[in-house]
C-alpha cells in the first residue's frame, strides 16, 4: 500500500458518514470540524489520526467497523463478524452462494456502468466499494456456515 495514512482518512471519513456527523460529534464528545480533520487529506491535518477510543464508540454505533477492517487489512488480516451481531440470519451455504453470485451480479453490472465512458468518477468508485463490502459480508456469511459444528457431513 502506497499510502496507508490516506487509505485509513478514507475509512475514517466512511465510519462517520455511516454514523452520521451529527451523531458521531455527540458519541464521541468531539465537534464536526475536530471529526472533519480526522479524516482531510489536506496536507495541515495528514498526521492527525482519530484516537482508538473515539473509533471503539463510533463503530459500537456503525453498520460496519470501517476502522477495524482497515487496519486489519493494512496488516494482511481479514476480519469476521460475531454471529450474535449479525441482522438476519443465513439460511445455510446454499442460500449464501445465491446471495454471493446475485452480489457479485450487481458487482459487474455497477462496473459496467462505471466504465462506460473509460473513467471511474470518485462516485463510482464508491458504489463499487459498497458491492464489494456487501460481497465480503456474504462470504464471512458463508465462512460462518461452512465452520459450524452442526454441519451435516
Amino acid at each position: 500500500m502506497d499510502n496507508p495514512a490516506g487509505y485509513l482518512k478514507k475509512h475514517t471519513e466512511a465510519l462517520v458518514k455511516d454514523v452520521g456527523v451529527e451523531a458521531a460529534a455527540k458519541i464521541c464528545g468531539k465537534s464536526k470540524a475536530t471529526l472533519g480533520r480526522y479524516y482531510s487529506d489536506a496536507a495541515e491535518h495528514a498526521d492527525r489520526f482519530m484516537p482508538i477510543d473515539t473509533v471503539v464508540a463510533l463503530e459500537a454505533a456503525a453498520s460496519f467497523p470501517h476502522v477495524t477492517t482497515a487496519l486489519a487489512e493494512l496488516k494482511g488480516v481479514t476480519v469476521s463478524y460475531d454471529g450474535e451481531r449479525r441482522n438476519t440470519r443465513s439460511e445455510g451455504v446454499n442460500s449464501d452462494v445465491v446471495k454471493l453470485a446475485q452480489r457479485f451480479a450487481m458487482l459487474m453490472a455497477e462496473y459496467n456502468q462505471s466504465i462506460d465512458d473509460g473513467v471511474i468518477s470518485i462516485n463510482e468508485a464508491k458504489r463499487l466499494l459498497r458491492e464489494t463490502v456487501a460481497i465480503q459480508q456474504v462470504l464471512l456469511e458463508m465462512k460462518l456456515n461452512l465452520e459450524d459444528p452442526n454441519l451435516p457431513e
